[in-house]
């Protein structure tokens, strides 16, 4: 089955980091105790993207009409919303699970097969639910940062959440050229989606490491949260309490 495989590289890949962390001596920040190992894994997905993504990004920008790259975009986004009904449920969100099945039933029929948006026109907004969040409100500790090879930032539990998210993801069982096809669509789309932003970081960030760091433990700490995260301090005592990994961070 194509999803055991994948599920067996995810391991791989995993226990490879942990592997290659055990080398790293020297421990600058408690959430992130591998950070000299994720600043060389950082590296090496800079340099991929460098050469290879950014530049298949901006070729697909480039070929690809307005309206044609939104309904990319839609497609994936509506096949996305089979995850997020899922993870709804198993949060307990029972009436946000029943507006985004009610959103993926619309956009499915009346917007084509999702290539539309419908559901946001008629007031079924798309809503960010992952597995990785779900195992946040389960209780499940977040680990140590890391930064994967290929994938990017994550942690011990957004590790998991890969894994269910791909359970979860109807293309992983269609197998073969036609999987692999459609993630590498999906993923040259979110590249392209997100060219601009670079220029903002890039801008923004005096050590490009820290800034996505930062920004991606905040974010997950606020979408786990639903936008209402505890108080630093709490977080803090938390973790220390149950695990002794630092700073809860929800990835």
């Amino acid at each position: 089955m194509h999803h055991t495989k994948l599920v067996s590289i995810v391991g791989m890949i995993l226990l490879f980091f942990i592997g290659g962390c055990a080398t790293t001596a020297e421990i600058h920040d408690p959430k992130d105790p591998w950070e000299g190992w994720n600043r060389k894994v950082q590296s090496f997905n800079d340099d991929l993207d460098d050469y290879v993504m950014k530049p298949v990004a901006k070729g697909y920008r480039w070929v690809m009409p307005g309206f044609a790259d939104r309904a990319v975009s839609n497609f994936f986004s509506n096949i996305d919303d089979i995850g997020v009904t899922i993870n709804d449920l198993l949060q307990g969100k029972v009436a946000q699970s029943g507006s985004d099945g009610a959103r993926f039933l619309v956009n499915t029929t009346a917007g084509i097969g999702g290539l539309i948006d419908v559901g946001s026109m008629i007031d079924l907004p798309k809503h960010k639910e992952d597995f990785g969040q779900t195992l946040g409100v389960w209780g499940l500790s977040t680990g140590p940062y890391m930064v994967l090879p290929f994938f990017g930032p994550s942690s011990p539990r957004g590790v998991g959440g890969l894994v269910g998210d791909a359970v979860m993801n109807p293309i992983t069982y269609m197998g073969g050229y036609v999987s692999t096809g459609l993630f590498a669509l999906n993923a040259t789309d979110l590249r392209a989606d997100n060219l601009a932003m670079e220029k903002i970081a890039d801008e923004a960030a005096l050590d490009r490491y820290i800034f996505f760091r930062d920004a991606y433990l905040a974010r997950r700490n606020y979408l786990v949260y639903d936008g209402n995260p505890p108080d630093e301090m709490d977080v803090l005592e938390f973790d220390e309490e149950e695990d002794g990994l630092g700073p809860v961070s929800p990835y």
